[in-house]
């Protein structure tokens, strides 16, 4: 602690002292690669956004680690033990009388939720369809969901369900922000896989791999497994011809609040929707309305960035995963829709002497709270000549582009944990077409069915230590590293190339750095 402390006072100028990138222009933004916070910041002196500036430049020498990139979560980084529970620690500066807010929330976190009506009133209201009991069924030990597998200990993925708009009144309403897409008629926006007693689940997931080699340089042949889905046994009936299924697994929880206190400004000054710099990269922010406020902002969270905020992701889980309705989404029978009337007829949970909801004020502030505070796990092997090679290629191959390395949170950011902290989150937070390969078809808000969220990578090397398993990409059809590398396609397809043409010394070198993140 007296580190962090001492880490704190210091100017961060002082600390990272980066020369301008310069390498092969692979870098968008500020003085090739930074970004101009000159610009996006609005919680800063005019000294402050001179630091910060220079301290988001990208790296430019490979001989050693940056200062303080061990600490990819800032002061907040957890120094614990690299065990199977490394993603449950609470940032490391948070402060004491956060710490029973923090625990009250890992509790309503891992609670099982039950039928409606029960004895044990503070719990029921589960359903009536549903994909889990509780936040931790999916996010194990805070960690990456995976497809069902034989002998898993758990799976956590679902099939999101939705078809285009029809006619100019649905495709205003998506230009507005006032949907995001339609669900199917029946079967609503995801497939539920269990019911309370009495009631059918709505369906299983289908899914059969094809093995599809590919050829690397120096002649080392890897197998992609590419999967076709469809719904088992619907109970009510086929899914609309024009529904399609877009399967997701569960993300890891590490580091959210710190991607919600990263400035706006900062992300959307990456953006190159145009591709003006004609690199072949033209990322593009997601807007989508707030719901509490009522206003549009940049969506941060979910694999299509269709959440402005961690509290607005926590409350569509619980509605649309668990079937609990919170004080911002009333949905007391969750996902039911009006073709399933045996569902709506169930009695919901919601406690009148308690609220309106089913999880009444504070259970939603609270889990909120515990999921911003989810540290992100020191890193491990940063300064090794093998990491420091892995991280150089990282870079020349363009990898960098999309998975921006760092940023500076907002000094005056909602938790004052998070505030002001140098972040290696490893994205940029924007939407990218990934190639027909990954594409599913489904349009979420101003995301096409080709689009998809950078997502962070760090804390990607601890996946088998704490999931138990190293399944990759949205839909887990990546088993390891390298098959998530060569699935990227469209704006990626250039560094999945260059990674491809590497000598396989070069490849096994980059998969060791991102192995350390």
């Amino acid at each position: 602690m007296r580190i962090i402390a001492r880490f704190l006072a210091l100017p961060l100028v002082a600390l990272i002292g980066i020369a301008p990138a310069t390498l092969a222009g692979n870098i968008r933004g500020w003085a090739d690669g930074g970004i101009d916070t000159r610009a996006t910041r609005d919680d800063l002196s005019a000294h402050d956004l001179e630091r910060v500036t220079e301290v988001t430049r990208p790296a430019t020498g490979f001989s050693e680690a940056e200062p303080f990139e061990t600490m990819p979560g800032g002061a907040t980084t957890t120094p614990g033990s690299r065990d199977r529970m490394i993603f449950s620690h609470a940032s490391a500066n948070l402060a004491f009388e956060d710490e029973q807010d923090f625990h009250l929330g890992k509790a309503l976190f891992e609670k099982l939720w039950v039928s409606s009506p029960s004895s044990t009133q503070a719990s029921d209201g589960l359903g009536p369809l549903y994909n889990a009991r509780a936040c931790e069924t999916c996010h194990m030990r805070g960690g990456r969901g995976r497809p069902p597998e034989p002998k898993a200990e758990s799976a956590s993925m679902l099939f999101r369900l939705a078809r285009a708009p029809r006619g100019e009144a649905e495709r205003e309403a998506i230009a507005s922000h006032k949907a995001l897409n339609f669900p199917d008629p029946v079967y609503g926006t995801q497939l539920q896989g269990s019911a309370v007693p009495g009631l059918s689940a709505e369906g299983g997931l289908r899914i059969i791999y094809t093995e599809v080699p590919v050829t690397l340089a120096g002649g080392e042949t890897i197998s992609l497994r590419k999967p076709r889905y469809s719904v088992a046994e619907p109970a009510y009936g086929p899914v609309d011809t024009a529904t399609t299924l877009s399967p997701r697994v569960a993300s890891p929880m590490i580091g959210i609040g710190l991607v919600e206190a990263i400035p706006e400004g900062d992300i959307l000054a990456r953006a190159d929707p145009e591709d003006r710099n004609r690199d072949g990269v033209s990322g593009r922010a997601a807007f989508v309305r707030e719901r509490r406020s009522g206003l549009v902002a940049l969506g941060r969270f979910g694999w299509k960035a269709q959440n402005p905020t961690v509290r607005q992701q926590v409350a569509d889980a619980f509605a649309f995963d668990i079937g609990i309705s919170t004080s911002d989404l009333d949905r007391s029978h969750g996902d039911c829709t009006s073709g399933q009337t045996a569902c709506l007829a169930l009695p919901d949970g919601v406690q009148r002497r308690l609220g309106t909801a089913e999880a009444p004020d504070p259970v939603l502030d609270l889990v909120t709270f515990y999921s911003s505070n989810l540290a992100v796990p020191a890193r491990r092997k940063a300064s090794s000549p093998r990491t420091l090679k892995g991280k150089r290629l990282f870079y020349e191959a363009g990898c960098a582009i999309c998975h921006t390395p760092k940023f500076v949170t907002r000094r005056d950011a909602v938790h004052k944990a998070q505030a002001f902290q140098l972040i290696w989150p490893y994205s940029d937070f924007l939407l990218h077409d990934m190639g027909a390969g990954l594409a599913d078809g489904q349009q979420v808000g101003e995301a096409t069915g080709r689009e998809w969220r950078t997502p962070p990578l760090w804390g990607t090397g601890l996946t088998e230590t704490v999931s138990g398993h190293s399944f990759l990409l949205h839909d887990g059809r990546a088993r390891n590293l390298t098959e998530a590398v060569l699935w990227h396609g469209g704006e990626a397809e250039k560094a999945r190339n260059a990674f491809a043409a590497m000598p396989k010394d070069d490849r096994e070198a980059l998969i060791t750095f991102l192995e350390s993140l």
